[in-house]
């Protein structure tokens, strides 16, 4: 397999993909607010299906240079399978998070709001840390059972689609990312969370990654081990610098 992109890169497709997923959550959890007052089941439906169709295309995008992840527990999660290098892992998170808060505060000028206003909605319950656990485990076990058996190539579809569904299935909302859930804290909107409920879904966040790669190493131990490269190979994208 010919090498990856320079780490320069994938931190920028790492950056501009979360400012991307971040402005998409809290973008049309605005939209949604403004367009349907009041009926909070169209709300939230609105927002689903924006996120799900928004993430397809974001992963798209970016995936082909840093893997797609937007998510430090998606680089967590690949590096304990040995796909990217802890080092890189833990390179990617800075970018994942500033990347998620400049998208935040984007969604928020967009719709001519406070750049930054603290959210005031609590969502920290033992249902919503239960929530988080399983959004979280889940969409883990999507994108590494396919990249365990060389289905990556629908991890645009799959994880959109997962995402989509998880907002109705669990009382959290699917957060299932620490980078979007920081960034999040940043607009006092329909999407927003209360900075005091971060910690806790942070760590169930956490609780859920932990298990989700267990159950990977159980369900697939005889898989090759391979790194989340979403939609094509590296090998067909050129990655020489200043390509």
């Amino acid at each position: 397999m010919s090498a990856r992109p320079p780490i320069r890169r994938r931190l920028l497709a790492e950056f501009l993909g979360s400012a991307f997923l971040a402005a998409l959550v809290i973008g049309s959890g605005i939209a949604a607010q403004t367009l349907s007052p009041g009926d909070v089941g169209l709300q939230l439906f609105e927002n689903a299906a924006a996120t799900a169709a928004g993430l397809f295309a974001i992963i798209l995008m970016f995936g082909p240079v840093s893997g797609g992840h937007f998510n430090p527990v998606v680089s967590l999660a690949d590096a304990s399978f040995q796909g990217i290098s802890w080092r890189d892992a833990w390179a990617y998170i800075p970018a994942q998070v500033s990347g998620c808060v400049v998208g935040a505060i984007t969604a928020n000028v967009m719709f001519e709001l406070a750049a930054i206003s603290i959210s005031t909605h609590h969502r920290a319950s033992p249902a919503h840390f239960l929530s988080e656990i399983i959004a979280t485990g889940g969409l883990l076990l999507v994108i590494f059972s396919l990249a365990r058996t060389r289905r990556s190539y629908m991890a645009p579809a799959a994880v959109g689609a997962y995402i989509g569904a998880a907002y109705f299935f669990t009382s959290s909302t699917s957060f299932a990312n620490p980078a979007v859930t920081i960034a999040r804290t940043l607009s006092d909107t329909f999407a927003g969370i209360a900075p005091e409920s971060v910690p806790g879904f942070i760590a169930f966040q956490l609780v859920g990654a932990l298990v989700a790669v267990g159950a990977i190493h159980a369900l697939y131990r005889d898989a090759t081990q391979v790194a989340v490269d979403v939609v094509v190979p590296h090998e067909a994208v050129q990655m020489e610098d200043g390509s």
